[in-house]
């Protein structure tokens, strides 16, 4: 069993101007490793590159696709690899959910 809770440090632009380097996130996973969670469109999302699975990645949930789901970056202008670079991600490496941006604080 794993804590359900992760931490995890934004270190791209590619979700500006939701999230930006610097920001740090509290991130929800399944207890059970291989359990898929509950997704919807829209919610942002932590996952495995895949094909580069000791890359971890910040998307966009935008749609369920047979097979997984299409992660898109919300500044695509940034540079950014998501779905339209590498296709759908299996559900399988998709490791949690932003629950919380928990610092900083405010933002200027």
């Amino acid at each position: 069993m794993r804590w359900p809770l992760w931490r995890v440090a934004v270190a791209e632009r590619s979700m500006e101007p939701a999230l930006r380097p610097g920001d740090w996130l509290f991130v929800r996973r399944t207890m059970i490793p291989g359990r898929p969670l509950r997704l919807r469109a829209g919610q942002v999302v932590v996952a495995r590159h895949p094909g580069r699975r000791d890359l971890l990645i910040v998307k966009r949930a935008a749609r369920q696709q047979d097979g997984g789901w299409w992660l898109a970056s919300d500044n695509p202008a940034a540079g950014a690899l998501d779905s339209r670079t590498f296709g759908v991600v299996p559900g399988d490496l998709i490791e949690g959910r932003v629950v919380l941006r928990y610092w900083p604080l405010r933002r200027p």
